[in-house]
């Protein structure tokens, strides 16, 4: 029987996004009060109103954030956001670790898989040490995108080096049409499990990043 495990984070009221200063609001849009005056005291409903950064919590980029010619959220298709996941665990490494192909299983099945990157990162969330997170070098991430992979998920800020204004992680895996997923948690209950991955956003059009709600859906 298979079971399913949340690994994003929830978005709250005052919640972050990679510019602190653009922050998830959470609001009242129309009050209890307000809609039971509007309904005569038959009924009443609290609506509300939700904004944020496209980039916070855990979230999902798409080709559209790297090349204006890329596709948007809205044209990701749920084919592409629902994998068999592969989890790799390299838990243990040190700040800003550059994790070389060496660093992985080379006889793994990447191909069309979420590979899933569990540095034991999440619990660093809002430190400074959440900011210095291992990373993949452009070696690596070619070594993945030629094995298959079709995601590229981590449980930190970035698969990239918060050092290295290039970005080379985003550059390759979103030309070749590899999703990148941020700020996993949970990653513990898929350690030697068989799962596939799901990283679901709106169809929000026009947009280069979104918050998804990932989960996963273990065979036990």
């Amino acid at each position: 029987m298979a079971r399913f495990v949340e690994l994003g984070r929830v978005l709250s009221d005052g919640m972050a996004g990679i510019n602190p200063n653009h922050a998830v609001r959470v609001r009242v849009h129309t009050s209890r009060e307000a809609s039971a005056e509007r309904f005569g005291g038959q009924c009443s409903f609290e609506m509300s109103e939700v904004s944020f950064p496209g980039p916070v919590g855990t979230y999902i980029d798409s080709p559209y954030a790297r090349d204006a010619e890329g596709r948007d959220i809205a044209a990701l298709s749920l084919d592409e956001l629902v994998r068999p996941g592969l989890l790799l665990d390299l838990c243990g490494l040190g700040e800003r670790h550059a994790v070389l192909p060496s660093d992985l299983p080379a006889d793994a099945d990447y191909a069309g898989r979420a590979a899933i990157f569990d540095f034991g990162w999440a619990d660093k969330w809002n430190t400074p040490a959440y900011e210095r997170h291992p990373f993949l070098p452009r070696e690596t991430v070619e070594w993945l995108l030629a094995r298959g992979a079709a995601m590229v998920c981590v449980d930190c800020r970035s698969p990239d080096d918060s050092e290295d204004p290039a970005r080379p992680a985003h550059t390759l895996c979103l030309r070749a049409g590899a999703f990148i997923v941020e700020n996993l948690i949970g990653l513990d209950a898929l350690h030697g499990r068989r799962f596939r991955f799901f990283a679901i956003p709106a169809r929000v059009e026009g947009a280069t990043s979104f918050p998804v709600r990932a989960f996963a859906e273990i065979e036990d």
